[in-house]
């Protein structure tokens, strides 16, 4: 497994970097084929905040975890991982099958079996061509997470959506 560890204001030391390969390389038995993953730790507010994302071949997992103590972020953040590797087994096993496959999958937790998700609404709206900034006054005077709009400035449809740590994202789609 490809892995970088990097710190948000936080110095990332050589034991921290140790635990964090030890622990999130844990998930590398999972999978017949490499995968890359980046960690990244950071200190916010008190808060010992851990991020992963890891991409399996194509498909992206992403977990993070925030406590007092940046080793039991860690341990958290793969926990989490790993039911998201659980719960999603079916979907991996039949993306897995086509390119190499997965091993070990019975040791991943057992999950209930929870039907496939299903759309059980669609809305329909006029997208008003608008700035970025106008996009989020709009999104708070709703009170929603995110926004879809078409953006004034490059004639696209764009997602802007509030962060965790109280700031906003923009979302831009591009075609591969």
């Amino acid at each position: 497994m490809k892995l970088s560890v990097r710190g948000k204001n936080i110095e990332v030391t050589e034991a921290l970097r140790e635990h964090a390969q030890k622990r999130v390389g844990k998930i590398n038995k999972y999978f017949d084929f490499g995968t890359e993953a980046q960690v990244s730790l950071g200190v916010v507010r008190g808060l010992h905040t851990v991020e992963v994302t890891v991409m399996v071949n194509g498909m992206i997992l992403r977990a993070e975890e925030a406590t007092n103590d940046m080793y039991a972020s860690i341990d958290m953040v793969v926990d989490k991982l790993e039911r998201q590797i659980a719960k999603y087994k079916t979907r991996i096993n039949r993306k897995a099958r086509q390119t190499g496959g997965i091993r070990a999958a019975a040791e991943l937790p057992k999950v209930e079996e929870e039907g496939e998700p299903q759309v059980v609404r669609t809305k329909r709206f006029p997208v008003k061509p608008m700035p970025v900034e106008e996009a989020i006054l709009q999104m708070d005077l709703l009170g929603h997470d995110f926004f879809v709009f078409a953006n004034a400035d490059t004639d696209e449809v764009n997602v802007v959506y509030r962060r965790k740590d109280g700031n906003y994202g923009l979302i831009e789609p591009t075609l591969k």
